[in-house]
């Protein structure tokens, strides 16, 4: 909302950093936290439930955004954008957020017996609790699952915040009106809702690391399909390819640090990884814009954007869980 007062680049970096590094760090360890300590035969389900919610609002964001700077500007529409993220994002989470089921005494995965009753009941589901690995921080960092999957978040990120941040401009560059560039941006974002709901219920079924071969092939034809975009149904076609490969990742990457690392150190652990996750994000935009400043385009980073898909496709293969 205080972007809406903005008078000079200095007081938009300030706010737009502090956005994205609320984004990228608190809200990634908060809401995937909170998932995965609540579900384990779950998580699959419940992490795609979260994406799809969160993509929906992605989607909707830019619609509300442009209809609000039609009305009264572009001022009007951040003032708007962070009023509804106040109501329908942050009071119900922090009135009604729990931070794992036992502090309720509960079990995961919806269980409502209690953990400190003392029917054979209880003693049977106490002893027989699903599975899980068990890593402290130290111990994952030392295996090589962690690391594969840290260089493909460095492959993948920079692809996925660069191409979001500057596909608007892009597409209008390429002729595209900006009515129609709305849609197309959020029509990436209903794709991205919808695969992550498909990943999140296959990616057991189909393995993680073929789930994130996937999702690295889509990013990989989107990049490429955005390089000649000329008119708005290749704009919708590599919106789709692009949403279907975001989508992807952001489901299947924090099931994969669950599944692979534990509930446990869960957050320690995702830590760590955020750190090559926030900086990629950060490289990608950057890359992009001086790129085209340079260029006058975004063929080069577009082309830099399909080598690092492949390079995550080639990478995703080693995604192999760690023995516990």
């Amino acid at each position: 909302m205080l972007i809406s007062l903005t008078q000079s680049l200095f007081f938009f970096f300030t706010l737009f950093c502090i956005a994205r590094m609320n984004f990228a760090g608190p809200f990634d360890l908060g809401i995937y936290g909170a998932v995965n300590n609540w579900f384990i035969k779950l998580r699959g389900f419940a992490t795609s439930v979260t994406t799809f919610i969160q993509m929906t609002g992605l989607m909707a964001m830019p619609l509300i955004a442009q209809a609000c700077i039609q009305y009264d500007g572009w001022r009007f529409g951040w003032v708007i954008i962070g009023t509804t993220v106040l109501f329908i994002g942050f009071l119900p989470n922090f009135l009604l957020m729990v931070r794992k089921p036992e502090d309720l005494d509960l079990l995961p995965d919806g269980d409502h017996q209690s953990l400190n009753g003392n029917d054979e009941n209880n003693t049977n589901l106490k002893n027989n609790k699903i599975p899980e690995p068990v890593f402290t921080r130290n111990e994952a960092l030392k295996t090589k699952a962690f690391w594969v999957l840290s260089v493909y978040t460095i492959f993948v990120f920079p692809v996925q915040a660069g191409i979001s941040l500057h596909q608007a401009p892009h597409l209008i560059e390429r002729g595209i009106e900006p009515y129609i560039t709305a849609t197309i941006v959020a029509t990436f974002s209903l794709f991205s809702a919808l695969s992550g709901m498909v990943f999140g219920l296959i990616v057991r079924k189909i393995t993680i690391r073929f789930s994130l071969f996937s999702a690295a092939l889509c990013l990989a034809f989107s990049s490429t399909i955005m390089i000649f975009i000329s008119v708005p149904w290749q704009g919708y076609l590599a919106a789709a390819f692009f949403g279907t490969g975001i989508g992807g990742i952001l489901t299947i990457l924090p099931i994969a640090w669950a599944d692979f690392f534990g509930r446990a150190s869960f957050g320690a652990i995702r830590g760590v990884a955020l750190f090559f996750q926030v900086t990629a994000q950060a490289s990608g935009p950057l890359m992009s814009g001086v790129l085209r400043d340079f260029s006058g385009d975004y063929y080069r980073s577009l082309i830099i954007f399909v080598v690092f898909s492949l390079s995550a496709l080639f990478i995703s293969l080693f995604a192999i869980p760690p023995k516990f």
